[in-house]
This record gives structure tokens, sequence and C-alpha cells, in this order.
């Protein structure tokens, strides 16, 4: 008991002593507290202070600055403002100038309105003057001249139209030179209508040819069963074959001569054999293409050898050779090139040239017909390319381009070339035309140039391709002879048929004869 009580007693102690310290410890807490809040206060009394004291030493220095940018500002406005009014006196005092200027110029203007009218009525009496003046002159004009008034107009248009011939022909040129330019279109019109008018005569010509048959039995067999035999060679050949009522023969069409005549050889060489069947024509075809090919190299040599020519190209003579194939209006073209070949060199040989370079141009002139089937472009144009390709030279080439004359002809073995060519296409009995009928063509061209006034003669040369007319140089002057050439072309484009085209050549010439005596 008396240990519980000491501890009591010793706890109670305790409690005691803790409770006084606490006391004390919060109160020396307080009192510190209460001096530093104390401190506090004191210091942030002395930064406001400082701080009002700042804010008011920046205020007075904003104060005197904007003092001072409202007076800077208050002395730019007024500067600008003097500106202004300095500007804006200048400105009255130009439009006053303006106006002064402009009421002397009123002035001036009154003053020459009225010169004007005064010299208007001047102008206007002397023309009445004038007009009688001229009435008078007109009056003493028809006393002197002995003509009226029509009479006198009619004098002067007559002379008029004298000067105007000149003006009306060089027109002509200018109308030719605009209608050149839409050459090609009406080329292309004439072309078509040309072949719509001959093309059956050309396919008959150029096209077909024309196989007999033993009997009328054979067409079955070339036929074939379902048609077997006849699609196998036209197929191999390319070449149609018409089979209709004609009796006992059957037509080959092509455009291309060589798969023609190939065609043509390997059927007859069947009909002969009588062994028709597709293997067999196979076979035929073959061999008649290796036949063929043999005959163009040999009439390709043949004409080389022919005409003297040397140190030709191969290909050129297998060329060469193609062309005993190809016909033009009728007449053969390898017979046609070896006449112009030679006719070129006889030409040459008595103008004392070389006769070996032309025919050497005679004999190529048409070797682009032998692949016009097969390229673009005109016979000429395949032609010297032709010859550019095997290394012909250019004097050859030149020949082959300008023998139609389609560049102007500048060697004298082009011109020889196209002399050639035009006599040996235009002779009779070259072309289907007899000795006859050649003739009245061209005895009709003389007939048709002749019929015109002031022409005194005319002649036709060159085979009917050209007429040379005389014309009187009294009647017909240099201005009338353009249009004078013209209308006789359209006279022949009327009333002829003719071959190519017809050169029209007008000749005028002055002569002055006197006699001594």
């Amino acid at each position: 008991m008396e240990a519980l009580t000491i501890i009591l007693s010793v706890i109670v102690l305790c409690a005691i002593v803790g409770t006084l310290s606490f006391k004390a410890g919060v109160f020396h807490r307080k009192k510190i507290a209460e001096t530093a809040l104390g401190s506090a206060e004191m210091e942030a009394k002395k930064i406001l202070s400082d701080a009002i004291s700042e804010a008011q030493v920046k205020k007075n220095a904003i104060i005197l600055e904007g003092k001072d940018e409202v007076h800077k500002m208050r002395l730019e406005s007024e500067k600008e403002v003097s500106d202004r009014r300095k500007e804006i006196q200048r400105q009255e005092k130009r439009i006053q100038q303006r106006e002064e200027l402009l009421d002397k110029k009123l002035d001036n203007l009154d003053q020459k309105n009225e010169e004007l009218t005064k010299k208007t009525k001047i102008v206007e009496a002397q023309l009445d003057e004038a007009q009688g003046i001229k009435q008078q002159q007109f009056e003493e004009l028809e006393k002197i001249s002995g003509f009226t008034v029509e009479q006198a107009k009619q004098y002067l248009l007559a002379s008029l139209h004298n000067e105007l011939t000149h003006e009306k022909a060089v027109r002509i040129l200018d109308f030719e030179q605009k209608m050149k330019d839409e050459a090609n279109k009406k080329a292309r019109e004439i072309i078509s209508l040309a072949i719509q008018r001959c093309a059956s005569d050309h396919v008959a010509e150029a096209t077909v040819s024309v196989v007999p048959l033993p009997n009328d039995e054979m067409k079955g067999r070339i036929i074939g069963r379902e048609g077997r035999n006849i699609r196998a060679i036209e197929t191999f050949t390319g070449v149609d074959l018409i089979i209709d009522d004609t009796p006992e023969a059957i037509t080959l069409s092509c455009f291309d001569p060589v798969r023609r005549e190939i065609a043509r050889i390997s059927l007859e060489n069947l009909i002969s054999d009588g062994r028709i069947h597709p293997a067999r024509i196979e076979e035929t075809i073959e061999r008649a293409k290796r036949e063929v090919e043999n005959t163009i190299k040999e009439e390709g040599e043949r004409a080389v050898i022919e005409t003297g020519i040397t140190s030709i190209h191969p290909e050129l003579i297998k060329l060469i050779g193609r062309l005993k194939y190809r016909t033009s209006y009728g007449q053969n073209v390898l017979d046609h090139s070896l006449e112009v070949a030679s006719l070129s060199g006889i030409i040459a040989s008595e103008l004392g040239l070389d006769p070996t370079v032309a025919k050497r141009a005679g004999l190529l002139h048409d070797i682009g017909k032998a692949l016009d089937h097969e390229m673009e472009g005109s016979h000429i144009e395949i032609g010297v390319e032709v010859a550019k390709k095997y290394k012909e030279s250019e004097e050859v080439i030149h020949a082959i381009h300008a023998h139609h004359g389609d560049v102007e002809a500048k060697t004298i073995v082009a011109c020889i070339v196209q002399a050639a060519d035009a006599v040996s296409a235009a002779r009779p009995g070259a072309r289907r035309e007899n000795l006859e009928n050649y003739i009245k063509r061209l005895e009709k061209l003389e007939e048709v140039a002749s019929s015109f006034e002031g022409v005194e003669s005319s002649f036709a040369i060159q085979a009917g391709r050209e007429v040379r007319i005389m014309v009187r140089p009294e009647i017909v002057g240099d201005e009338r002879m353009i249009p004078l050439a013209r209308e006789i072309c359209k006279k022949i484009e009327n009333e002829l048929n003719y071959p190519g085209q017809i050169k029209v050549n007008i000749i005028r010439e002055s002569r002055a004869i006197e006699y001594a005596r």
C-alpha cells in the first residue's frame, strides 16, 4: 500500500510539475511571439512608407514625362497644321493661275472662232467662184476638144483601162501566188476526180492478170473441197482469185505485179501438173517465187549489161529487174527505162558530155516504181530515197528528183533525162495511142492556141507536152501575156483530153526594121 501511495504521489507530483512547465513554456512563447509581432508591424510600416515615397517619386516623373510628350505632340500638330495651311495656299494660288489661263484661252478661242467664221465665208465665196470657173473651163474644153462631158468620160475610162491593164496583170500574179497556198487541196481533188474517171482502166491494166483454163471443170479443182485449194493459193501468194462465169479463165487481182506474176506462174504449173492440193500448192508457189526472183535478177543484169553501166549495187539490179512486171499507161517500165537510158546517152554524146552518167540516171529515173506498192510516197520520192541508200552520185539523185519537174533541174544531165523521159513516154504508140490520134491531138492543141486574138503562130512540141505561141507585139502587150496564158490554159483544159500536163509558153518579141539606102 505504501508503495502504491508513493507511486501515486510521484505521478501526481510529475503531473503538477509538467503542468507548471507547460504553462511556463506557453507564456514564454507568447511573449516571444508578441515581441516578433511588434517588430513585424514596425517593418511593415517602414516598407509601406518606403513604397509610398517611391510611388510618389515615380508618379511625379510620369507626370513630367506626360507633360513633355503632350508639349511635343502639340508642337508637331501645330507644325503639321502650318504645313497643310501652306499647301492649301499653294493649291489655291495654282487654281487661281489656271482659272486666269483658262480665261485667256477662252478669249483666244472666241477670237479664233470669229476669224474662222470670216475665213469660212471667204472660202465659200472662193468655192462658188471656182465652181463658176470650172463650169467655164468645161465649156471651153468642150469647144476646144469637140467632146461632150460623156464623151470625155468615155475617153478617160478608155485611157484608165489601158493604164490598169498592167495593174490587172500584177493582181493576177498575186492571185496565182495565193492560189499556190491551196494547191495541195486542189491537187487532191483533181487526183480524186482522175481516179474516179479512169479507175476501171487502171485496174484492168495494172492490177489484173487472166489465166486460161483447159476446161471449166478445172475451176472446181482449183477451188477444192470446201474451198481449201483457193484459200491456200490466196494465202501463200497474197493475190485474189476471181472465179466467175467467164468460160475457161480465172482472173488474178493484186496491186503488186510481182506477187501477181508468182501467182500466175504457180497456177499455170498446177494446171499443167494436175495435182492440186495444199501441200502441192505451197511447193509450187515456192518454186515459182524462186523462178521469178531469178528472172528479176536476170532482167536487171541484162538491162545493166545492155546500157553498159558498171559498179551498180546488187540490190539496185534486183529493183531494175522488178520493173519488168510494172506497167504505166500500158507501157512496160523496164523497156521505158532502157529507152530513156539509151536516149539520154545519145543526147549526152551529141552534146559532148559523158554518156555513162546520163545512161545511169536514165535507167534509174523510175526506180521508185519498183517499190511504190510497198512504200509510202510518190515514185520520185521513193527513187531518191533508194538512190541515196545505195550511194548513187548526187548528179544521178538530182536527175531522179527533177525528171518530172518536182524540183528545178540544175544540171545538164537532169535536163537530158527530162527530155528523154518525155520523148519515150509521149511518142506515138508508147502508151496505147495510135499515130492518127496522136497527130489529131497535136493539131487540136495548135488550133486551140491559135484561136485567140493576137496569136501569130503556135507550135506543139515535146510530143504535145508543151505549146509555144508567138504573139504580135503591136496587139498583145507585156501586161496582156499573163492573162492570155491563163485563158489559153483554161480553154485547153476544157476542150482537150491529154496525159500529164501541157506547158503554155508565150513569146513576144519586138523587131525594128530599117533600110540603109
